[in-house]
């Protein structure tokens, strides 16, 4: 298996076990010590204990919470994933009580590997339209 296919598969491994299984013990088998997230979701910290609080905080709030994956491209050190997140919104999340509505989050991650660990991350997800679709903010 070549690197690049060995780094999607440690990609897909993380968001799969991070997000889809809730498994917070992920974020200690494949982000690395030094891990960077540039780019950290909802106020959390952009170290490896961030990427867990938003692990944990989004399985809370949505306890069927999966990724779908669109695209995963891979190019030396670095996987691109495409992906549309989607859950049942049953937990308080930012202060918004549960209203029971599927809410979907659309997104590209960048993710910069090293000895077979990630250890950068920038993303972009669809914020806005997240807090739309809680109520958050006016639609």
């Amino acid at each position: 298996m070549s690197t690049a296919e060995s780094n999607k598969t440690v990609v897909k491994d993380f968001i799969d076990g991070l997000f889809t299984k809730g498994d917070l013990g992920t974020v200690d088998t494949y982000l690395a010590e030094d891990f960077i997230n540039h780019d950290p979701p909802f106020g959390v910290t952009p170290d490896r204990e961030g990427m867990r609080t938003a692990g944990g905080m989004m399985r809370a709030a949505f306890p069927d919470w999966h990724s779908e994956l669109h695209a995963l491209i891979a190019e030396d050190d670095i996987v691109v994933e495409r992906f549309t997140a989607s859950g049942t919104h049953r937990g308080e999340v930012m202060g918004v009580p549960p209203t029971g509505r599927t809410i979907s989050l659309p997104g590209i991650n960048i993710f910069r590997l090293r000895d077979g660990l990630i250890v950068e991350r920038w993303g972009l997800l669809d914020d806005l339209g997240f807090l739309k679709q809680l109520g958050a903010v006016p639609a």
